[in-house]
């Protein structure tokens, strides 16, 4: 009896076990509806105190705590560039910080001191008028690891149904709300010096990538076109895009003049092939002449000696058969010659 009895209440223990599990779990947020909608974002212009790392978005929480200790009576905020599915999670880079003051207000000096003293920076992320936006709840510690599995999904299927040109990813952490943002204008005002540094060495090392690969198909690769890139790639792309066009057009400039010069020249060869043709048939025609006037004198010479052999013909039969003959001959002789 009593062994049924310590059963039971192991039963009843874990069942209580669970059910409270699975409460704080709902407390925390694991089945809340996540809303992803286009419109203002949840904060204006602010200036944060911030340190930017690489590796890891799992590893944020050290910064994190690392910020609410300095200040915890300020709002955290996370700012995160990369996508861990297109590059390795141990490159991807993100900045941690707190937001010291936002819209028109200042910073209190002390507190901006304090961050600086601890190897935070400060810097100012600008105003937009659209972003993507959401926000999960922050009842418990628990909220902040259920957020991301339950928002990134979906706000990475909502931006891509819509091809949407919005990045970076933007977390405000407050009191009782996490809001989500990303912006989809003036993206790169939300890179952090250290950012844009990286961003430029990355561009310079494909530019070299590039122009090796070039110089392997004989290409020139100190040309114009691909000293161009440079900066942020987004706008790099679009400036090296519109140099090679416009190179485009120019190379076509004098391959379209040569064009024409080989077809001047193509006209010029054959307007004299024609005139030497020309000359060519009026000389045929001359010697065709001369040719018709010596056959023509050939003929009357011919004539006239026949005229002369007639008038010394002999009389009778045998003098007609005589004529008949060199008449003959004469004919035959005139054939030959027009041959």
């Amino acid at each position: 009896m009593s062994d049924l009895i310590l059963v039971l209440l192991i039963v009843v223990l874990l069942v209580c076990l669970l059910v409270t599990v699975g409460g704080f779990l709902l407390y925390s947020g694991l089945l809340t509806d996540v809303v992803i909608k286009t419109g203002p974002p949840p904060i204006r212009n602010v200036t944060i105190a911030y340190k930017f790392k690489e590796g890891s978005y799992k590893d944020c929480g050290a910064a994190y705590t690392e910020s609410c200790s300095i200040g915890p009576k300020l709002n955290s905020i996370g700012v995160f560039y990369d996508d861990p599915k297109q590059r390795p999670s141990e490159k991807c880079r993100y900045v941690v910080g707190s937001v010291l003051c936002e819209g028109e207000e200042k910073p209190d000096e002390e507190l901006q001191k304090l961050y600086e003293k601890f190897g935070f920076k400060v810097f100012s992320l600008p105003e937009v008028s659209h972003a993507v936006t959401t926000s999960f709840p922050c009842t418990t510690n628990l909220s902040y690891m259920l957020g991301p599995y339950r928002v990134y999904p979906r706000l990475t299927s909502y931006i891509e149904e819509r091809k949407l040109c919005a990045f970076p990813t933007i977390e405000i952490c407050g009191s009782d709300v996490i809001n989500y943002m990303v912006p989809l204008s003036r993206q790169t005002d939300f890179f952090v010096p250290e950012m844009k540094e990286e961003v430029k060495t990355d561009v310079k090392e494909e530019d070299s990538d590039e122009d090796r690969g070039t110089d392997i198909t004989g290409a020139d690769s100190h040309s114009d076109v691909s000293s161009v890139s440079g900066g942020v790639p987004w706008d790099s792309r679009e400036t090296s895009l519109a140099a090679s066009t416009a190179a485009s057009l120019a190379s076509s400039l004098p391959l379209r003049d040569v064009m024409d010069a080989n077809e001047d020249t193509k006209c010029r060869d054959h307007s004299d092939r024609d005139s030497n043709e020309s000359m060519g048939s009026g000389s045929s025609f001359e010697e065709l002449d001369m040719d018709h006037e010596e056959q023509e004198e050939g003929e009357e010479k011919e004539e006239e000696k026949g005229d002369e052999e007639e008038k010394g013909l002999p009389e009778g039969e045998d003098g007609a058969r005589e004529a008949v003959e060199l008449a003959a001959e004469k004919k035959e002789s005139l054939g030959d010659g027009e041959e």
